[in-house]
């Protein structure tokens, strides 16, 4: 590293709940599973991954995950539906922000340091990546980092993201667009 001769590549940065793991709904809002047990692929995650893996993107999942400093979650939970999630698709990395707003750090989204960091240690240029998230957060932070950004709109009541690229419904349907893009290109 560091001669100035590495080859950056393009990466897919996503969100783990909402984008390939169905969260639980209350109130029409989105909750992350608590265990291994509940942690659910959404349809057509197994084959978009394994598509945008064929064209040469690095996958990454970058999730806040605040149940873990709000205590009602272990990070060995976490960490177990990560390696799940890892064994099942065909990801490079899983980073994770254990972090609640108050603890101030630059892991949780909307800050881009999870995106960051990921795009350091494994070479992938920002401005040719995409980061697919269904909330506010997700679209903010892969603004930040200044990767182009897919919002999954699931009708959450919460806040909705200021701008994004595109607005899809599901994780397949962003899949096609990129590849279709790049093969435009």
């Amino acid at each position: 590293m560091g001669n100035g001769d590495e080859v950056m590549h393009p990466a897919v940065f996503l969100d783990r709940d909402g984008v390939i793991s169905r969260p639980t709904i209350r109130e029409r809002k989105p909750y992350p599973p608590l265990s291994v047990a509940e942690l659910e692929l959404l349809p057509g995650v197994q084959e978009a991954l394994r598509a945008l893996k064929a064209g040469g993107y690095c996958l990454v999942v970058v999730t806040n995950q605040p149940d873990i400093a709000r205590g009602t979650v272990s990070r060995s939970v976490v960490n177990s539906m990560n390696d799940w999630l890892k064994s099942v698709l065909p990801l490079d990395a899983v980073l994770t922000c254990a972090h609640d707003d108050d603890d101030q750090c630059q892991c949780r989204k909307p800050l881009p340091g999870l995106i960051t960091q990921a795009a350091r240690e494994l070479g992938v240029d920002c401005t040719m990546s995409y980061m697919i998230g269904d909330r506010w957060r997700d679209i903010e932070a892969g603004r930040r980092a200044g990767c182009k950004t897919f919002f999954i709109d699931r009708g959450y009541d919460e806040q909705a993201p200021e701008s994004y690229d595109f607005r899809v419904s599901s994780l397949p349907d962003a899949a096609r667009i990129i590849l279709r893009t790049d093969a435009l290109s």
